[in-house]
């Protein structure tokens, strides 16, 4: 939800290429492309600390104050160097209050499924379709006592007001299994009992 916390001062830019991105970086900012809804692209650079504080949330709608004008934005890509993680530079769309869009919400499972199990992610986000300023930071799923095969489907979550699915109803989400290095130790355990059985009726036999 875009409100006061997600306000940003933004900058027009009119210099580009690599060694202007390393000139923005060292400023303590960051450069960023604005685009969507027919627009011409609108380069801008934001405060680097500040905005890599509200990118932790996933789907992070920015609230750009751009000489004076406010545009909400959405955060649709961002670029981070590979072995510092600093983010690099970031792909923003605008969107309007009220307006509809896709995304990908994570899916934080939660509580622990029947003793012996796990529950395994089969996959870690949700496609929704949601309110620009109303996207949900995560979709809980409670796991509590859930016995072995148990398959949760994109269909089977309680969304959001204001949400509705956007991927296929069948999509397997999490699947409740018993951990393939138990299930091997129970399968020895067993294969060594039958043995030792087997032993001891030959034992029997030849008294």
């Amino acid at each position: 939800m875009a409100d006061e916390s997600n306000k940003v001062v933004a900058e027009t830019r009119d210099s580009f290429g690599k060694g202007a991105a390393r000139k923005i970086r060292a400023a303590g900012k960051i450069p960023a492309v604005i685009y969507g809804h027919g627009t011409d692209p609108v380069h801008v650079t934001v405060p680097a600390h500040q905005v890599s504080l509200l990118l932790r949330k996933a789907n992070a709608v920015l609230d750009l104050d751009i000489a004076g004008k406010s545009q909400l934005t959405l955060v649709k890509d961002v670029q981070k160097d590979p072995v510092s993680q600093v983010v690099e530079h970031l792909d923003l769309i605008v969107v309007r209050r009220g307006e509809k869009v896709v995304v990908e919400v994570p899916v934080h499972v939660e509580g622990e499924p029947f003793s012996g199990t796990i529950a395994m992610l089969e996959v870690p986000t949700i496609r929704l379709e949601t309110e620009a300023t109303h996207i949900p930071e995560r979709i809980v799923l409670d796991v509590t006592d859930a016995p072995e095969g148990t398959q949760y489907l994109a269909k089977d979550f309680a969304l959001p007001q204001g949400s509705t699915l956007a991927e296929d109803e069948e999509l397997l989400i999490v699947n409740i299994a018993v951990p393939a290095s138990a299930r091997a130790e129970d399968e020895e355990t067993a294969a060594a009992e039958a043995a030792a059985e087997a032993e001891a009726e030959a034992g029997e036999s030849a008294e």
